[in-house]
């Protein structure tokens, strides 16, 4: 990682998510170039653009599973994967970056179940490796979730007897088990049959308005309209547009942010 300077961190606005300055390639290929986002706590920001415009990346970088070049993250005000040290930033230990990401959820597109384990294991695992809670604690944490995602009857269950929409689910609960001030998604119905989709769509819809910080990255508009606050649209490691659904959606100000809707609509 290339050793950045940065601005005095008190001024780093107490934001659910900021991502400052950010800057990530692979070789000669720029795949973020410079993005600046505030999330606010509460808040559902759903991030939209054609593929390889940056979109995952940005939420690996979030989480630090990938390293920005240039700039930095904080989430709830605490910098991610880096700490400052004499006007600079140092990379934390492997240790440190994953107690960081435990209060982070990442729900991605191909599940990451545990296949030997059942579903309920699998929801309370993260909890009780993290010295969170006891075994019977985090059991009853996961029988809970299960139930608010609507799989109170499969605990007993392997990954690979559910169907696509129903893994995701458990992978949601899972996310949720450990409580994290910010749940991160990428492209959560990308991996899923078209009459799956829905159902885990709905269950994106309750957290949202239950006052979860949510980051989503989706190619499905409708849902984006029906549950963001604000629509990002990024193309080329930038972002081109921001605002509420019914502005970036309906009324795109950027000639390539109505480019790509008129494709995708």
């Amino acid at each position: 990682m290339t050793t950045n300077t940065v601005e005095p961190l008190a001024d780093i606005t107490p934001a659910a998510v900021e991502v400052h300055d950010v800057h990530k390639w692979y070789g000669a290929h720029r795949v973020l170039d410079g993005v600046d986002l505030t999330v606010r706590p509460g808040e559902v920001t759903v991030i939209l653009g054609p593929s390889g415009s940056g979109k995952s990346t940005l939420l690996r970088v979030i989480n630090h599973l990938e390293k920005p070049e240039i700039g930095y993250v904080s989430v709830n005000g605490e910098l991610i994967g880096v700490k400052q040290q004499g006007g600079r930033l140092k990379e934390l230990s492997e240790r440190a970056i994953l107690a960081q990401r435990s209060r982070i959820g990442f729900v991605f597109q191909n599940f990451n179940l545990f296949p030997h384990l059942t579903v309920l294991d699998n929801v309370a695992a993260a909890p009780v490796a993290t010295g969170r809670l006891g075994k019977p604690e985090a059991l009853e944490l996961a029988r809970e979730l299960l139930g608010r995602v609507g799989l109170a009857e499969k605990t007993g269950a392997y990954p690979r007897q559910l169907s696509g929409g129903q893994q995701q689910r458990v992978a949601i609960a899972r996310a949720l088990a450990l409580r994290p001030g910010v749940i991160l998604f990428d492209e959560p119905t990308s991996a899923l049959d078209p009459e799956l989709v829905g159902e885990v769509l709905s269950v994106i819809k309750d957290l949202a308005t239950s006052g979860t910080t949510l980051v989503i990255v989706t190619h499905e508009i409708g849902f984006a309209r029906e549950v963001a606050d604000r629509v990002v649209f990024i193309d080329g490691g930038k972002i081109v547009e921001q605002g509420p659904p019914h502005e970036v959606l309906d009324k795109p100000q950027h000639e390539r942010t109505r480019d790509f809707l008129s494709k995708v609509l």
